[in-house]
């Protein structure tokens, strides 16, 4: 049997285990999940049949499904970090959630012609361990 997932908040007030399996690891490149996250994709694992079980602050989770769409998203009420939302028989789970090691490297770009104009060729960009100590 595999061994449980454990994640958590920033804050550190909600945390969970997930029991199951992950099918697929997507980032999704949609707007919705451009506006979701703020950021250029979101990156969400997919557990089938798994049980999600909070282990601590699950007064502090709250749950927004965006009206007429399959878009649901979970997080913390106390800092807004991203959580897993179970619907149906599908878990979905941030990957930056995640405490313990993902067990996958990504399956798949999805939406990717919804995809940032920013986003594109940032493997051109100058690269830092830290945050620069200078603005250009």
């Amino acid at each position: 049997m595999e061994q449980p997932h454990q994640g958590s908040c920033l804050c550190g007030s909600v945390s969970y285990e997930l029991n199951g399996e992950f099918k697929a690891f997507y980032l999704c490149h949609c707007r919705r999940c451009q506006k979701d996250t703020g950021s250029a994709h979101a990156a969400n694992l997919f557990a089938q049949n798994a049980s999600l079980n909070w282990t601590q602050g699950a007064q502090f989770v709250q749950t927004f499904q965006l009206p007429n769409s399959l878009h649901v998203k979970s997080f913390c009420r106390q800092c807004g970090a991203a959580l897993p939302t179970a619907t149906g028989d599908i878990v979905v789970v941030p990957a930056s959630s995640l405490d313990s090691p993902l067990p996958m490297m990504p399956t798949a770009k999805i939406f990717v012609g919804d995809g940032a104009e920013w986003a594109k060729n940032l493997a051109q960009l100058p690269c830092f361990d830290t945050l620069p100590t200078a603005v250009s």
